[in-house]
């Protein structure tokens, strides 16, 4: 479909390209438009809001007015970001190497954003989303059952089990004709980076950077593939939401959900966050490269000042190990700022304290971020 692709970096010509990841995105502004910029989620003529175009972040705005109901507090000091191990992944995604990372302390939702959640905003605010706007998302085809599939108008070349729906937006996830009902607690999904950032300003939090966002994920557990261990099923136990069975035909549920499960499903990690590996990508306020980090700041980094896509983190209820397993701590892909699909959502966080440079940990030692003796 024009404007789509597969959402994965274009591989180097020498090593053999890698499947494309299963996140379709959408350049879906129109062309030869010019969209005025905005901080924040500002009121449009009608009353409604309308989401911002992205300045160059050069600095991070930091926030520390929303509440911590439902957040927990990460302490500041150092962990180890990325790997160095073969973990079956994508080194061309910029996963390695594993290095330390200092981060000031911040306080990280629980649990994604969901459906509940984000409609109160909506109520609240008359914000409109970006799927809204532009009429459509995109839908993977096994979410769409009976008459749901009469919306379904065209696939993403090169991932034919992606559809365009019109109609799709965050209130109805499989176009016209579905409903919220009985998944309020699941995450908000058809929610671009821009929808993300306006319900983040809106409760007065922030986008995790991908540095904090994936320090949350490890839970103080250093060097290991999942927040749980080295083992998806460890001790035969699932614990996260992925795709089993084959992938992209057959989901086998047999973690019990064939689509997005509650964000409170599965046990926690060391840190009390939910449900960081699986059903839904996240996004993060960090623009995609894959070798910033090579040489990029490892003091509270904020990744490159501008790009064309955002880094997204954790995986999703579509990940397979055949396919696309970067439902691991390390692992990262991107998408377009104004994409939305059925498998992405978003946590947000916020800053313990007012950000003064005496907030700083400074650029020298750390103390390792602590791993909690209990929950």
């Amino acid at each position: 479909m024009d404007g789509a692709s597969t959402g994965c970096d274009t591989p180097s010509a020498d090593r053999t390209p890698p499947k494309p990841c299963c996140t379709p995105q959408a350049e879906r502004a129109p062309q030869g438009c010019e969209t005025p910029a905005m901080t924040g989620a500002e009121a449009a003529p009608d009353g409604g809001y309308v989401s911002p175009l992205a300045p160059a972040v050069t600095e991070l705005a930091r926030v520390s007015t929303g509440s911590t109901d439902d957040m927990v507090q990460v302490p500041g000091g150092s962990f180890q970001m990325g790997t160095d191990r073969d973990e079956g992944g994508f080194p061309d995604d910029g996963e390695g190497p594993a290095r330390a990372v200092i981060l000031a302390p911040f306080w990280i939702d629980r649990y994604s954003v969901t459906k509940r959640q984000f409609s109160r905003f909506v109520k609240a605010t008359g914000y409109v989303t970006e799927a809204e706007r532009f009429g459509w998302s995109f839908v993977f085809h096994n979410q769409l059952h009976g008459k749901l599939r009469a919306n379904a108008k065209q696939a993403v070349q090169g991932i034919e089990w992606w559809w365009r729906v019109d109609g799709c937006d965050w209130a109805h996830p499989e176009g016209p004709g579905s409903r919220l009902k009985g998944r309020l607690e699941h995450p908000v999904t058809h929610v671009s980076w821009h929808d993300a950032q306006a319900y983040a300003a809106w409760a007065g939090k922030r986008l995790p950077t991908e540095a904090e966002w994936e320090c949350a994920a490890r839970g103080g557990r250093e060097s290991l593939i999942y927040p749980w261990g080295m083992e998806l099923e460890e001790s035969g136990a699932f614990h996260c939401n992925t795709w089993q069975g084959d992938f992209p035909h057959t989901d086998s549920a047999a973690d019990g959900f064939a689509g997005t499960c509650p964000v409170d499903a599965y046990v926690p990690n060391d840190f009390g966050v939910s449900n960081v590996m699986g059903n839904v990508w996240e996004w993060t306020n960090d623009w995609w490269s894959n070798d910033w980090h090579l040489t990029g700041s490892r003091d509270n980094p904020i990744g490159p000042e501008q790009g064309s896509a955002k880094v997204v983190k954790g995986g999703s209820f579509l990940c397979h190990i055949s396919y696309c397993n970067r439902y691991r701590c390390a692992a990262r892909t991107q998408n377009t700022t104004d994409s939305a699909t059925c498998h992405t959502g978003f946590r947000c966080v916020r800053d313990v304290g007012p950000w003064t440079p005496a907030s700083r940990l400074g650029h020298g030692a750390a103390a390792p971020i602590p791993r909690p003796t209990q929950r």
